[in-house]
């Protein structure tokens, strides 16, 4: 048996990483970086994980190509440029998404090559500290990263068909624009994906369970973004919970108020489900190696992302905090780097949140409603971008920046921003934060005039009453 077990461990690496989406993928990067043998295991065809492949990237392309195409129909008019009937191509704005996944996961694998990292191509386990099985093959591993992301969460008595009732992925992917689609949770996902397909056409109810869009985001900026996307011609039922669900030639949803009532019957070609993510721990045989895991099913780490077992770590959607791909980059370099004996940190109340609908929404730090709870006292600073010269130049003027700083200190405790390019624009002010800025040093900095930022440093002057344009 020894002999066996012998022949069949052909290869030990320094570091194995499971998972190669945007957390494992950058966590191997910097582990060949800092001179580590490294492999990655990834069971899907390419790499790149949920982000890349069904997630992330390809959602953006259909945003920005709905987006372009809304604009064609409907706005460019107003700006002198005519461009006659304006029709949908769906299949080829479908081949653009594809190339653009394409290009992206193609690039993942040529870094695998260039920093000479072993790809472990199947279905990864572990099989005691120490040991990854993928297949039939076991591999040794000084150190294990747990890097296997997150799946849709999904809701009692709804099965998905990824055709008429669908997960994120199915919505990427619809053949035909649906007349009427329904989206079963306000949250980032629902409000982004109901986006595209309403620019393109169809009718789009949103049903969310509690009473507001966004949870989790400042209660100002969620109640004007469900005003704004209201314009736009999406419909919310709030406070409302699907309890029944029919399928046939359509689908037949009944849905009833959170608090109990009457109920109605909702009609859709198209349903998408929508309620959030969950952690992918179920293949990992993690109870036969002696990980916990928390009430959630997520992998439960210390500080520096190593579990109860020395040798195994976890990083991204499978430990405690948001779901976000650019949070699980953090972690993976964080933890790789702590392997190293190097002294990295990540401050979690710095990540950024972004919603890609138009106009953008993003945020970092704190909100009002947690500083209000936690009885921290702060001073607002608030502009409109419809202030703003370069906002009106670019028929861009909903929105607008809140800057929440200590009242006795100034630092800046959050920001919240509703409007053309929110996505980039934060980050001006998370650079700010990180280095424990004021919202006066953010106020005294000179921005480039006509430009969109100049609504942040308004803001920021706001904080104090001394903003100049309003």
């Amino acid at each position: 048996m020894k002999l066996r077990y012998m022949m069949a461990m052909t290869t030990t690496y320094d570091i194995i990483v499971i998972g190669g989406g945007p957390g494992g993928y950058v966590a191997a990067i910097r582990a060949a970086q800092l001179g580590f043998k490294t492999a990655c295991v990834e069971r899907e065809s390419v790499l790149g994980g949920t982000c890349l492949r069904v997630g992330c990237i390809p959602s953006k392309a259909l945003l920005h190509a709905s987006e372009r195409f809304h604009e064609a129909a409907h706005d460019l008019g107003k700006l002198g440029v005519k461009t006659g009937k304006v029709t949908l191509d769906l299949p080829t704005m479908m081949t653009h998404k594809t190339s653009v996944v394409n290009d992206n996961t193609k690039g993942i694998e040529f870094l695998f090559k260039k920093n000479k990292i072993d790809w472990l191509k199947g279905e990864g386990s572990i099989a005691a500290a120490g040991q990854v099985q993928v297949g039939d093959q076991t591999y040794g591993a000084k150190h294990i990263i747990i890097a296997t992301g997150s799946s849709v969460t999904p809701l009692p008595g709804i099965m998905i068909d990824e055709k008429q009732i669908v997960s994120s992925t199915g919505a990427l992917a619809l053949e035909k624009v649906p007349e009427n689609l329904v989206v079963i949770g306000g949250g980032v996902i629902g409000l982004e994906l109901g986006s595209v397909w309403s620019r393109l056409g169809a009718n789009v109810t949103v049903i969310e369970y509690l009473d507001r869009i966004l949870p989790g985001m400042d209660g100002e900026v969620a109640k004007s973004v469900q005003r704004i996307l209201e314009k736009q011609g999406l419909k919310f039922k709030l406070s409302s919970k699907v309890t029944g669900v029919k399928t046939g030639g359509n689908v037949t949803l009944t849905v009833e108020p959170a608090a109990g009532g009457k109920a109605e019957s909702i009609k859709a070609d198209v349903v998408l489900v929508a309620v959030g993510r969950r952690a992918n721990t179920n293949s990992l045989a993690l109870d036969k190696a002696g990980v916990k895991l928390d009430e959630r099913g997520r992998v439960v780490t210390d500080a520096h992302y190593q579990t109860n077992v020395p040798g195994i770590y976890a990083i991204g959607d499978v430990i405690a905090g948001p779901m976000l791909a650019h949070k699980a980059e953090e972690d993976g370099v964080a933890c790789v780097e702590h392997i190293a004996g190097q002294k990295s940190h990540v401050d979690y109340n710095l990540v950024p949140g972004v919603v890609y609908t138009t106009p953008e929404v993003a945020a970092i730090g704190q909100t009002e409603e947690q500083l209000k709870s936690a009885s921290v006292k702060y001073n607002v600073g608030k502009f409109n971008y419809a202030a703003n010269g370069r906002a009106r130049a670019m028929n861009a003027t909903e929105g607008f920046v809140k800057i929440l700083a200590d009242a006795a200190t100034d630092r800046i405790l959050g920001a919240h921003i509703i409007g053309a390019s929110a996505g980039e624009i934060i980050h001006e002010i998370a650079v700010v934060m990180e280095f424990g800025g004021s919202a006066e040093d953010l106020a005294r900095t000179c921005h480039a005039h006509p430009t969109l930022s100049e609504v942040v440093k308004e803001a920021a002057l706001a904080v104090a009453n001394r903003q100049i344009h309003s």
